[in-house]
């Protein structure tokens, strides 16, 4: 009878949880895939039923296959760079140092500013002539150079912010992580004659595998949903070298108000997250120590 009322207890303990996820995720999916379907309604014009013609039209659309190659150089940029850099910050930050707690909070820092902020400080650090970033190279006889406004240089300078931006908020879990490792580990194998290197690649971070997994799942959806620093930044320009998919959607859907549009990159967008986030768990969770 206990068993059975706990299990009650347990179901409506859930419910709300799953009324929000449903209503928020799950049936705006739905609409959204259902709304691809049909053509954009302008003003006293209702939608139609148009089937395919939008996954079509995005098919054969070229700027949608440039924004594609610039996610996906993003992705392939920030993702591993921010999580190498947030291990290395947080088995520093781990360590016995002086300040400790001073560069806890440094590091962590950039994590708790808005994106919109963000881009109106590395505006600063970009600006060409007058610029941290352009005085530093000055004075080490560099010439001068717009980042953001070259079509080579302006995705990249969009990275540098999103890596400055993610690590921060990512060492906070490999350093829950680390603090979770029993000491008893490292204090055999150094009794055994093991050395940092070994204990790091032996104990330490197998152990750290499954932050890891939930750390690049994050990671993965992160660059592919970023667009504040996008509109202060660059506006995806220029001629989309910085455009990303979802600053694409935004300016299908409130620029050139192509709603059927915006929602046909949008299914595109979940798909690829899905197809990513499910190969991750299936490959990368065979490889995770839980014990």
């Amino acid at each position: 009878m206990n068993k059975k009322n706990n299990l009650i207890s347990v179901f409506f303990l859930l419910v709300p949880g799953f009324i929000l996820l449903i209503s928020f995720t799950h049936i705006p999916a739905v609409k959204t895939l259902m709304n691809s379907f049909f053509s954009t309604a302008k003003g006293r014009r209702p939608s139609k039923f148009v089937g395919l013609e939008n996954y079509d039209v995005l098919w054969h659309d070229a700027t949608f296959w440039k924004v594609f190659t610039n996610n996906i150089i993003y992705a392939c940029g920030v993702i591993p760079t921010s999580i190498l850099l947030s291990l290395a910050m947080a088995l520093w930050v781990n360590s016995k140092i002086v300040g400790r707690p001073f560069l806890r909070f440094s590091y962590f820092l950039p994590t708790v500013l808005p994106l919109i902020a963000v881009g109106n400080i590395w505006l600063f650090f970009y600006a060409p002539g007058f610029g941290l970033i352009d005085q530093i190279a000055s004075s080490l006889g560099f010439p001068s150079f717009n980042i953001l406004g070259s079509q080579e240089s302006s995705l990249f300078g969009v990275m540098a912010v999103g890596i400055w931006k993610e690590a921060g908020f990512y060492m906070i879990f490999y350093l829950a992580g680390l603090q979770a490792i029993p000491p008893d580990l490292r204090e055999a194998a150094m009794i055994e004659g093991a050395n940092k290197w070994y204990i790091f690649w032996k104990i330490t971070f197998p152990l750290l595998t499954p932050t890891t997994l939930f750390v690049s799942v994050n990671a993965v959806i992160n660059s592919f949903r970023q667009i504040d620093h996008i509109v202060v930044m660059t506006q995806g320009g220029p001629d989309y070298a910085s455009t990303l998919l979802l600053y694409y959607i935004y300016e299908a859907a409130f620029m050139f108000w192509d709603t059927a549009y915006a929602t046909t990159l949008s299914v595109v967008l979940i798909l690829i997250l899905c197809v990513i986030a499910i190969g991750q768990f299936f490959v990368l969770d065979k490889k995770v120590h839980y014990q």
